[in-house]
């Protein structure tokens, strides 16, 4: 057992753990007074039910049998057949026959991972979704889409065997939530109230520290033991959420004339998930180029959503969705073999596998596959239970309407 490891793997735990309530502060500083419980539960509520399933069998779908499948099986449902002294090889050991952890701090960081992936979708349709609809759509979008996507490409399936890499979520994680954001926003249409703006820059601040912080456990954990690629990831992580803040706020301040703080927060994470991807498989110097390219193809994105007027309203789709897309092209270009062998060399390093070209239909394919689920999904709960709010509703609050409760007295 790397008791080393271990350590660092539990720690890791803790930090991915602390990015779920960092969103929760990151989203509620985003929305107006009325509404930041809502938003805020949302993301909490993933912390208990999320772990419920996981437990159960979420886990055993994403990481066990099923070789170069689409799900696993449920061999490893309620953690059975395995004991403190199980390790994380025991159960794969082609794929991680050289990670000597327990299987148990496996599971938690994993778990960690699942806990926020459906917690990222809140921030589109903030102010227009009934909790108990959320709740259905929130376990439902785990095993149908989270969980597959999980086994396909960090359990050995079939997307892992084809040849695609992802090593911290690009497309597990940021793609897929973001585009499932986008279907949610057509869905449930434009806010009938609309607020003023984020009540609170400070909160989405606070938030955005938290996430900044946690997104080390993010990346450099997703090594899954301590050695150099664990070291690059870290500095990765951060060089590229660096450049790409900077990049937004440069962009914004020649636009707006003036130098947004919002602005900064938004680049910075922007750059945290389009790096995501690509973190432990690429050079420092590719980690800067993508931070750039993260700051400006994301403003470009979200300002295309403000033209077409669609009411992604913390823009999860412009910085998740279009950051994850971006980090798995890019690593298909900036891949290399010399940084980490255990993936391909991209389009400028000589690509002979055809990496970019897999990383491409990979993540087209689960955007869209995504993309659609969620558009049907939420039609079918509708019939179950309403969906959307009222404009009544909306003009006194959700915090009030929904839960009983208020954030400010």
């Amino acid at each position: 057992m790397d008791i080393g490891s271990t350590g660092f793997m539990l720690i890791a735990s803790s930090l991915v753990m602390l990015m779920t309530p960092g969103l929760a502060f990151f989203y509620g500083g985003l929305v107006g007074r009325k509404n930041v419980l809502t938003i805020m539960i949302q993301s909490f509520v993933s912390m208990g039910w999320t772990t419920v399933l996981w437990w159960a069998f979420g886990f055993s779908l994403c990481f066990s049998g099923g070789h170069g499948g689409i799900f696993g099986d449920f061999r490893l449902a309620f953690l059975a057949n395995t004991n403190l002294n199980t390790t994380l090889k025991e159960i794969n050991p082609i794929l991680f026959g050289t990670i000597n952890i327990p299987l148990y701090a496996f599971f938690a960081y994993q778990m960690m991972f699942a806990i926020i992936t459906p917690a990222l979708i809140t921030g589109a349709f903030t102010n227009r979704v009934r909790f108990p609809a959320y709740m259905i759509f929130l376990t439902v979008w785990l095993i149908f889409v989270y969980f597959p996507l999980v086994h396909m490409i960090w359990g050995g399936g079939a997307l892992y065997q084809w040849g695609v890499r992802d090593f911290a979520g690009g497309i597990v994680v940021h793609a897929s939530a973001g585009f499932a954001a986008l279907a949610a926003v057509f869905y449930v249409g434009k806010r009938k109230v609309v607020e003023s703006g984020p009540h609170s820059i400070p909160l989405v601040a606070l938030g955005t520290g938290l996430l900044w912080f946690g997104w080390y456990g993010f990346n450099a954990g997703s090594e899954l033991q301590v050695d150099n690629i664990t070291v690059l990831a870290f500095i990765n992580t951060d060089v590229a959420a660096s450049f790409a803040a900077i990049t937004w706020l440069v962009i914004e301040w020649i636009f707006a004339r003036k130098p947004k703080f919002l602005g900064l927060l938004t680049g910075a994470v922007a750059g945290l998930a389009t790096i995501t991807p690509a973190a432990g498989y690429v050079s420092t110097t590719s980690a800067v180029a993508i931070g750039i390219s993260a700051g400006i193809v994301c403003y470009v994105a979200v300002s295309m959503k403000n033209k077409f007027k669609w009411d992604d309203a913390l823009d999860v789709w412009g910085v998740h969705g279009v950051g994850g897309v971006i980090g798995i092209i890019m690593l298909g270009m900036f891949g290399m073999t010399a940084v980490n062998s255990s993936g391909f060399n991209g389009l400028f390093f000589g690509d002979t596998s055809g990496f970019f070209l897999k990383q491409l239909i990979s993540v087209l394919c689960v955007i869209i596959y995504a993309f659609i689920f969620t558009y049907v999904v939420l039609f079918i709960i509708n019939f179950l239970t309403p969906v959307k709010i009222s404009k009544e509703e909306e003009e006194i609050g959700l915090d009030s309407v929904l839960h009983g409760e208020e954030a400010y007295l």
